[in-house]
């Protein structure tokens, strides 16, 4: 069989989804003589009759009915890489709304959007920062920050990056400590936010595991007021190493127990359900990403 010209399975679609030459013809935007000699031609090159014709309707044969159900599909797929690849070559543009939990907002996020809005004059981002679950369809948000572990969810996520839970205290708070048990009378302050604030399981190697109960001394609903009373000699508290790195650097906060981890946690951007994001939201992914990614870098140099 000699190649097919693909583009007459547009004219034989269209007939089939009109069910007439005329009203295909018509969605089209040409003759009806041009869409009549096109099928026709498809016709002879597959030596198969794809249609009925009667005076009053066109009908596909059964042929034809296995022929538009393939092709209808591969003309959607068609479209739809048209489609993508419009969303890429476009430029970024319009307003972004993020929302992000309380201390990456604020650590993290500020100065990644700041660059972005000079790097993209055309978009205007929205910051909003709270550490309660923000429901990104009825709020209108393009992309949405998750800290910690994902539930199930039938919104798009894409995993950004990761970061360890790290037990610190202001210098002198702990005297000695040399095993997770030793924490139990040890004051803490809590997170309130986190679903289980007091108990922390401890690892080391493959058999060093440990689950701690702490002695609550504060109770505080946010991460960054959680820092601020740590720094303040409140007690012991589990904090992201993204917000206490310069802090730990400084010898402002001590880690303890340092031989024994915590479970890391994933940082992910969650999208609403969508066949194709806006070229302002990818665009803002990659950034994303790569301040990650020298984020990582810089973590693994500091650790060397």
């Amino acid at each position: 069989m000699e190649p097919i010209n693909l583009n007459r399975l547009v004219y034989f679609a269209a007939v089939v989804d009109a069910a007439s030459f005329t009203r295909a013809a018509d969605r089209l935007g040409i003759t009806k003589a041009v869409v009549s000699q096109q099928v026709a031609q498809l016709e002879r090159e597959l030596k198969t009759d794809l249609l009925v014709r009667t005076t009053r309707r066109v009908e596909p044969t059964e042929a034809g009915r296995l022929l538009h159900a393939r092709c209808a599909a591969i003309l959607r797929e068609a479209e739809s890489a048209i489609a993508e690849l419009a969303q890429t070559n476009a430029a970024p543009m319009g307003l972004l709304r993020i929302a992000a939990p309380n201390d990456y907002g604020t650590c993290i996020l500020a100065p990644i959007v700041t660059a972005f809005s000079r790097t993209y004059p055309a978009c205007r981002v929205e910051l909003i920062l709270a550490d309660s679950r923000v429901d990104v369809v009825a709020s209108q948000i393009d992309l949405s920050i998750r800290v910690g572990w994902l539930d199930d969810s039938t919104l798009q996520t894409r995993r950004i990056g990761s970061f360890r839970q790290l037990l610190v205290a202001a210098p002198g708070v702990v005297k000695r400590v040399v095993h997770p048990r030793d924490l139990t009378t040890l004051p803490f302050i809590t997170n309130a936010a986190l679903r289980e604030p007091l108990t922390w399981q401890f690892t080391r190697g493959e058999a060093g595991r440990e689950t701690v109960q702490m002695t609550q001394a504060l109770s505080i609903n946010t991460t960054p007021a959680v820092l601020a009373a740590t720094l303040a000699a409140g007690g012991l508290a589990v904090l992201p190493d993204f917000l206490i790195t310069d802090d730990l650097a400084a010898g402002r906060l001590v880690q303890v127990l340092p031989s024994w981890t915590l479970p890391s946690g994933g940082i992910h951007a969650v999208f609403p359900a969508a066949r194709f994001r806006p070229p302002k939201v990818t665009a803002f992914v990659a950034m994303l990403m790569d301040a990650h990614k020298r984020l990582a870098a810089s973590g693994r140099r500091r650790t060397r």
